[in-house]
């Protein structure tokens, strides 16, 4: 019985790895990289007027 719960653990695991990469290579709607693009590029714009007063 011992036995069968220790192959029981990598097969859990990897059905676990199975649903987590299915999840995270999920194709995400409504996630714009424009919004995000836009943020990095006033951050960006920040660091150098804070760098270029001082």
């Amino acid at each position: 019985m011992t036995a069968l719960v220790w192959l029981l653990i990598p097969l859990v695991a990897a059905v676990g790895a199975g649903l987590w990469g299915g999840w995270a290579s999920r194709s995400r709607k409504g996630v714009e990289d424009g919004t995000e693009l836009a943020g990095y590029t006033r951050f960006r714009e920040a660091m150098e007027k804070s760098h270029s007063r001082g």
